[in-house]
C-alpha cells in the first residue's frame, strides 16, 4: 500500500524490534530464553501459591493473580514477535492486531491497578497486623481482584472501540514490534485527535490514581516501620516491601513514559526499547523478584520438591 494512499486494510505489516543482520541470530535466542523463563517462573509461582497451604493468605492471592497476568500479556507478545523475527512473513490480520492490542491493554491495565491493591494490602499487613486477616477477607480480595480485572476490560474496551471507528490508514506498516494503539493510530487517514486525548485521559488517570494509592500506602508504611522498636522487625517490613517497590517503579516508569505524554506521532526506537523492558523483561523479573527475596516462598518451594523427590 502506498504511503501517500488511504485505503481500508486487511493486514498490517510489523517492522519489528530491529532490522540489523547481525541482531537476527541474538534476538531470537534471547527473547526465547527470557520467554521461557517467564512461563515457567510465572506458572510455577502460580502452582506454588495454590498447592502450598501456608501461602492461601491475600498476599500471594493477589501475587498469584500478578503471575497470571504476567504470563498472559508475556504470552501475547512475544510468541508472535518472534515468529516475525523467524520469518519472512511480518504479517499480521486486521483482527488479529485489533485482538493483540486488546487483550494486551486489558492485561497492563489490570496490571497496574493490581499493584495498587497489592500496595493497599502491604498497608494493612504493616499497619495493622493483628486485623490484618479480617480487614482483607476472603470477600474483599476477591472484590479488589474483580475490580482490576474489570477496570482492565473497560479501557481496552473503550480504546478498541474507538480504533475499530477509523476507516483508512496511509499504510499498513506499523514501525513497531506488536499492534501498539500509539504507532496505529499514527497511520490513521481520518482525525484521531479524540483517540490521542482519550488515551492521554485514561492512561494518566489510572497511572495518577494508583500511584497515589501505592505513595500513600507506602508513606503510612514507612511512618510505622520507622516507630518500630525491633531492628530486626524494621529490616523484615522493609525486605518485604523492596520487591513490590521494585517492581512498581520499573513497571510505572516505562508505562509514564510512552502513555502519558502528548503524542509525537512516530514510535522511534526509545519507545521501543522502553515497551521491551514491560512486556518481555518485567513478566520475567516479577517472580524472580518476589521468590528470591521471600523466605515464605523459597521455604513453600522446599516443602513441595522436598515431598515430590520423596514420593
Amino acid at each position: 500500500m502506498g504511503k501517500g494512499n488511504c485505503s481500508t486494510v486487511t493486514e498490517f505489516i510489523l517492522l519489528g524490534l530491529s532490522d540489523a543482520p547481525e541482531l537476527r541470530a541474538f534476538l531470537p535466542l534471547m527473547f526465547l530464553l527470557i520467554y521461557g523463563v517467564t512461563v515457567l517462573a510465572n506458572l510455577g509461582m502460580t502452582a506454588l501459591i495454590h498447592v502450598s497451604s501456608g501461602l492461601h493468605t491475600p498476599m500471594y492471592f493477589f501475587l498469584s493473580h500478578l503471575s497470571f497476568i504476567d504470563f498472559c500479556y508475556s504470552s501475547i507478545i512475544v510468541p508472535k514477535m518472534l515468529a516475525n523475527i523467524l520469518n519472512k512473513d511480518k504479517s499480521i490480520s486486521f483482527l488479529g492486531c485489533m485482538m493483540q492490542f486488546y487483550l494486551f491493554c486489558t492485561c497492563v491495565v489490570t496490571e497496574v491497578f493490581l499493584l495498587a491493591v497489592m500496595a493497599y494490602d502491604r498497608f494493612v499487613a504493616i499497619c495493622t497486623p493483628l486485623l490484618y486477616m479480617v480487614t482483607m477477607s476472603q470477600k474483599l480480595c476477591v472484590g479488589l481482584v474483580s475490580c482490576c480485572y474489570f477496570c482492565g476490560t473497560l479501557c481496552s474496551l473503550i480504546h478498541l472501540c474507538l480504533a475499530l471507528e477509523i476507516p483508512s490508514y496511509r499504510s499498513n506498516v506499523i514501525n513497531h514490534f506488536f499492534c501498539d494503539l500509539p504507532p496505529l493510530l499514527s497511520l490513521a487517514c481520518s482525525d484521531v485527535t479524540v483517540n490521542e486525548v482519550l488515551l492521554f485521559i485514561v492512561a494518566s488517570f489510572n497511572e495518577i490514581s494508583t500511584i497515589v494509592i501505592i505513595l500513600t500506602s507506602y508513606l503510612f508504611i514507612v511512618i510505622t516501620i520507622l516507630r518500630m522498636r525491633s531492628a530486626e522487625g524494621r529490616c523484615k517490613a522493609f525486605s518485604t516491601c523492596a520487591s513490590h517497590l521494585t517492581a512498581i517503579v520499573v513497571f510505572h516508569g516505562t508505562i509514564l513514559s510512552i502513555y502519558c505524554r502528548p503524542s509525537s506521532g512516530t514510535s522511534g526506537d526509545a519507545d521501543k526499547v522502553a515497551t521491551v523492558f514491560y512486556t518481555v523483561v518485567i513478566p520475567m523479573l516479577n517472580p524472580l523478584i518476589y521468590s528470591l527475596r521471600n523466605k515464605d516462598v523459597k521455604e513453600a518451594l522446599r516443602k513441595v520438591l522436598g515431598s515430590k523427590i520423596y514420593s
